[in-house]
């Protein structure tokens, strides 16, 4: 079967053909959603696709299912309108999945298509992980809980992990860490806990993203700096994070900085780092002990002095790693040192492959 798996972002859309689990095609363009409502993403898009040849369905990634979807889903108006109502709980990636489906839609009408979402490796969260300490008639009128987010890819690193270690049992800790960041504790390849709640703004510090802030501060900032919903939103999404702290979002440019002696930098690794390090021993915790850790996405398999600051704090919970193995990591890899009681693996992050194991899910399922 030759799926299409296709990741709209807020800047870039992503497509990958899957013949089985080899690419086939691929094509990365910088469309914003609008560019593809009607305009001129419209035109790129449809030329990238045709150039593809046949598709016997598509696969879409999906930030945001709520509480409703919580496995892979066929595509139709009435799961559309639904998603629509779910754009203000994810408004950066909800609007460019929603985009993606109506082009890809107008442009494979005949062709099945499957939503996959990324809260719903997070859907089966205990209780005690997934509730928030706030009134229960908001939690109830609201549907106010921890969704948790990066599940493609907190799943598929989860099942190679299990592979390549040989056990079914694993207690593991995924470290997803791109311009997005979030952790997963993952038990026989359910998910006991995760660092994104509500929205995707909660958690680690990300590339401009806060992660968790003092509630009690952003009232602060509303009722006595007279700051607006609308700046707030904007400074938590877009302007804080390493680039807050640093000038920048990326990694590479940051640790660049930090070598060379820039104390904003170096600040901007320590603050990112220990965060990372209390949160992998909080879902350390989650787990009741921890097997294994694994590295992904683009800091995650890319960023080898992160992968040794976090491994020298956490030695603690006998995580180690071998020096010359991280540093020439190339994903798959274990880079765990020789004494080490907690394995270490860099895995290539590949939500395709999750989203069409999805396809074929909901499909097997008509």
């Amino acid at each position: 079967m030759r799926i299409l798996v296709v990741n709209a972002g807020s800047s870039t859309l992503k497509l990958r053909l899957l013949d089985g689990d080899e690419i086939a095609g691929q094509a990365d363009l910088d469309v914003t959603p609008s560019d593809l409502a009607g305009g001129p993403g419209a035109e790129r898009l449809g030329s990238a696709v045709s150039v593809m040849g046949p598709v016997d369905a598509v696969g879409h990634r999906v930030v945001h299912g709520g509480t409703r979807f919580t496995a892979p889903t066929l595509i139709d108006d009435a799961v559309v309108a639904e998603l629509r109502r779910l754009v203000d709980l994810a408004p950066l990636h909800q609007p460019a999945a929603l985009a993606g489906i109506t082009e890809v839609r107008r442009l494979l009408p005949e062709t099945p298509a499957v939503a996959c979402f990324d809260t719903a490796f997070h859907a089966g969260l205990p209780a005690a992980a997934a509730t928030y300490a706030i009134p229960a008639a908001w939690r109830e009128r609201y549907g106010l809980r921890r969704y948790g987010f990066h599940g493609l890819s907190h799943s598929y690193a989860a099942a190679r992990a299990a592979h390549l270690l040989g056990r079914a049992d694993l207690r593991l800790v995924v470290a997803h860490l791109g311009a997005g960041a979030s952790l997963a504790a993952v038990r026989a390849g359910a998910c006991l806990d995760t660092t994104m709640g509500f929205t995707p703004l909660e958690g680690l510090v990300m590339a401009t993203r806060s992660g968790s802030v003092d509630p009690g501060l952003l009232l602060w900032l509303q009722a006595s700096a007279g700051i607006g919903v609308d700046e707030l939103a904007d400074a938590l999404e877009h302007r804080s994070g390493l680039a807050a702290l640093a000038g920048t979002g990326d990694m590479r440019r940051v640790l660049a900085d930090a070598d060379r002696g820039e104390p904003d930098a170096a600040l901007a690794i320590d603050v990112y780092v220990h965060r990372l390090r209390g949160a992998i021993a909080a879902m350390a915790a989650a787990l009741g002990g921890i097997d294994a850790i694994a590295f992904t996405g683009g800091v995650g398999e890319r960023a080898a002095p992160i992968r040794d600051m976090v491994a020298r704090g956490l030695g603690f919970l006998g995580m180690q790693v071998d020096a010359d193995a991280n540093r020439d990591a190339v994903p798959d890899a274990d880079i765990s040192g020789p004494d080490a009681a907690v394995r270490t693996l860099v895995i290539a992050a590949r939500e395709d492959l999750q989203i069409a194991a999805g396809v074929r899910q909901a499909l097997a399922g008509r």
